[in-house]
């Protein structure tokens, strides 16, 4: 049995369902007792983030084969229980890159030429020509330089911009480097000479609140941060203060450290464009993220290779 306990869903699942018991709850993740009895009999577990694949519901899974991830983030599955139990972990790693990319470009233009605050103003009789602020030939960092960083750059070779990323753990090739304009350099110079700083870490005990009140007061007074990768990477307490008080004039926020927020924050800045964690959602990545999710749940299920496995196991049990 494949259990679905998340809105996941497509002509390709309708597909798989055809061969394939399937069972849809897409509240399920919300209801543990109820998620823990329905796991002992699933052969595949398809998920998005708010599924808590813990090594308690891992091991309530004796059938389990695969976890399908309907995105790129690994924070919600424990990866090593799955490893342990020999589960493989799938996840459509780089396939949203472009929507988050185009989302964090989005999302810098509608601050810089304040679409938001001028919409409003419209809408109410109003006349309000302010000027606003160019991208192109300006100074863009990127702290993380995976899939959709890369992405990000990539489309900003088009707006003339210079690059600068921070990530210790990427190694990119030095000639693609040079094809995107983008130069490798430490976390602090990609923080204080940049004009637009997007944010694409993965959040660990490593990137936790590192955008904190410390590295803000660094920042340029006219920098605008956007964050598309976690939420947990920025201290909101120090990023609110630094937006009220100038320190830097703008933010766009996809990603929260609590999802759903259940507090007010940012909501009356004018400065701050929010988004409820959508940047990698559109309805080409959703569709190409589902044929690879169900190409890889048919491999685990049938004894086929896997392509997008994240973790040690590579094949399925």
């Amino acid at each position: 049995m494949i259990l679905v306990s998340e809105d996941v869903w497509s002509a390709d699942f309708d597909a798989l369902s055809g061969d394939f018991t399937v069972v849809r709850e897409p509240d399920l993740w919300n209801k543990k007792d109820e998620l823990l009895s329905k796991i002992a009999s699933a052969t595949a577990l398809v998920v998005r983030n708010r599924t808590q694949v813990t090594r308690e519901l891992i091991e309530a899974a004796p059938q389990l084969k695969v976890i399908a991830r309907a995105g790129v983030g690994l924070d919600n599955i424990d990866v090593k229980a799955a490893d342990d139990n020999g589960v493989v972990v799938a996840a459509a790693l780089g396939i949203n890159a472009v929507a988050v990319a185009e989302e964090t470009l989005a999302m810098a233009l509608a601050i810089s030429r304040k679409i938001v605050e001028l919409d409003a103003s419209t809408r109410n009789g109003e006349w309000n020509r302010k000027p606003g602020v160019e991208i192109s030939g300006k100074t863009w960092g990127l702290l993380g330089f995976g899939a959709t960083a890369r992405a990000t750059a990539e489309l900003l070779r088009g707006f003339k911009c210079t690059v600068l990323a921070y990530d210790p753990f990427a190694k990119p090739d030095a000639q693609y480097l040079q094809q995107i304009n983008t130069t490798m350099t430490t976390l602090n110079d990609v923080v204080s000479q940049s004009d637009f700083l997007s944010i694409h870490l993965p959040a660990t005990p490593e990137t936790k609140n590192i955008i904190n009140a410390s590295l803000l007061s660094t920042m340029k007074k006219h920098a605008v941060i956007i964050s598309v990768g976690r939420g947990e990477v920025i201290d909101e307490a120090d990023l609110e203060v630094a937006l009220k008080n100038g320190v830097i004039a703008g933010a766009g926020l996809d990603v929260r450290a609590q999802e759903p927020p259940q507090d007010k924050r940012f909501t009356d800045l004018t400065n701050v464009v929010l988004a409820p964690h959508v940047a990698g959602i559109t309805a080409e990545s959703q569709a190409a993220i589902n044929r690879v999710l169900v190409s890889e749940i048919r491999a685990a299920l049938t004894g086929g290779e896997q392509k997008y496995a994240v973790g040690a196991v590579k094949r399925a049990k």
